[in-house]
């Protein structure tokens, strides 16, 4: 594979990863529709967030073992993860686990905060760098998405009920939103000053 090739596929795998979020809707909504039994169901959504979290894995290293870390790249690739996140956690909302809306907006809001300073500060020439609390943070919202979505194979057997499974969900999620916020705030910490700098209304 030569590192053209290397390129189109680390970008194909990034995009592709966008399907992951409307599929995890339509398996988790409506798999009686599809006469998809319940049991299987959780089984699918975990094959889908394992597709996800592998696209992540190997477009970044097709990336940069190929040297081919582009601008857009390192754009299109944190967008999708958020992009699928987002539609996952947004999901939960609905159907068994019910989780409450009020708290997914806190992924939302911390997304379009990080997502808005970091446009413009490179807009004004500042590049602010990626934090390791940012690394860890998406680590823990997948392994939440992972953990709500394996209750539900116990919930499926009728080895808990659903109160059970819409309680641990409520937790689980909840400790994501709150590492979430902590990474948020880390990060607008470490980068205040080039921050302040960008808003700055330049002296004539």
């Amino acid at each position: 594979m030569n590192a053209k090739r290397a390129m189109r596929l680390a970008l194909g795998l990034t995009l592709g990863r966008l399907a992951v979020g409307p599929l995890f809707l339509i398996v988790y909504m409506w798999y009686a529709a599809f006469g998809v039994p319940q049991i299987a169901m959780p089984f699918i959504l975990l094959g889908l967030l394992i597709v996800s979290e592998l696209s992540d894995l190997l477009d970044g290293m097709l990336a940069r073992k190929w040297n081919q870390v582009t601008q857009l790249g390192k754009i299109l690739d944190p967008m999708a993860d958020s992009i699928v996140r987002m539609a996952i956690f947004f999901t939960f909302t609905e159907g068994l686990i019910q989780l409450p809306l009020l708290l997914i907006f806190v992924f939302l809001y911390r997304e379009v905060m990080i997502s808005t300073l970091r446009t413009v500060c490179a807009l004004q020439g500042r590049a602010l760098a990626a934090r390791k609390s940012g690394k860890v943070k998406a680590i823990v919202q997948a392994l939440a998405a992972f953990v709500v979505v394996g209750l539900i194979i116990p919930y499926a057997l009728g080895a808990i009920d659903l109160q059970t499974l819409q309680q641990w969900s409520l937790l689980i999620v909840s400790f994501a939103a709150v590492y979430t916020v902590i990474s948020g705030l880390e990060y607008t910490f470490v980068h205040w000053s080039d921050i302040k700098k960008t808003w700055k209304v330049p002296q004539k």
